[in-house]
């Protein structure tokens, strides 16, 4: 979705932007934004991976000097912080899309699934899901993320669910499904190439007597569970705060 969204823009700037001034902040694409820069960095990031990214290599991408993306991002970090509002933004996108269901058992599945959604389209960004989160803290966080924060805790509070059982529910679903996404996402192959699934996952690497159920059970861990593995797990979870 953020993809398309810059794409959008940067096809109606090149109809009536004129030649790209290298030194401000008007890029190949016309004159620079915040959403244009933070779906720029996230296209980057989808296609080259998390190392790929860079002011000077941004700033490339979009026609501009590096020092013309300081104003939408004040440093590294603040792209990174970037990257994780990019995706709530396409979370809350993709919520929009459907109606908020009556129940919260059910709005809350529905929410896991949109979340699941846009991790799966943005794998190489899960990883901050976790990394900025430790080193920011709550109050600073991206408007978007603190906006799907409010967005759960409001659903569990109107249930009926007091602040301190609230605070319970809200950090359990958000560790099952950010964990849940981190597990679809980990690296499992050791050798793409290879045909036989033991040398595929370098199951020889292991010693098999060390590790002998590791390397029973390495086959169906590399398996994705998928949405329903997700939302069973979520709902026998969610059974232990309705007894």
């Amino acid at each position: 979705m953020a993809k398309e969204r810059a794409r959008a823009q940067n096809k109606d700037d090149r109809a009536g932007a004129g030649p790209a001034r290298r030194a401000g902040d008007r890029g190949r694409y016309g004159r620079l934004s915040r959403e244009r820069v933070l779906a720029s960095a996230l296209e980057l990031v989808d296609r080259e991976g998390l190392s790929a990214l860079s002011m000077r290599r941004l700033g490339a991408e979009l026609g501009v000097e590096a020092m013309a993306l300081y104003r939408y991002a004040a440093s590294k970090d603040a792209l990174l912080d970037g990257l994780v509002e990019a995706l709530y933004l396409e979370l809350q996108e993709r919520l929009a899309t459907g109606a908020e269901a009556p129940k919260w058992r059910t709005e809350l599945h529905r929410i896991a699934l949109a979340t699941y959604d846009a991790c799966m389209a943005h794998p190489q960004v899960v990883p901050l899901l976790a990394t900025r989160m430790l080193a920011v803290p709550l109050a600073r966080r991206p408007p978007a993320v603190l906006r799907q924060h409010e967005r759960v805790i409001a659903l569990l509070r109107d249930a009926g669910f007091g602040e301190t059982r609230s605070a319970a529910v809200f950090r359990a679903f958000t560790a099952w499904v950010l964990g849940y996404v981190s597990m679809e996402l980990q690296a499992m192959v050791d050798s793409p190439e290879e045909q036989d699934p033991s040398f595929r996952l370098g199951l020889h690497r292991m010693p098999p007597q060390e590790l002998p159920r590791l390397r029973e059970t390495a086959a169906a861990l590399a398996e994705r569970g998928g949405p329903k593995g997700l939302t069973d797990g979520l709902e026998a979870l969610l059974e232990r705060f309705t007894e």
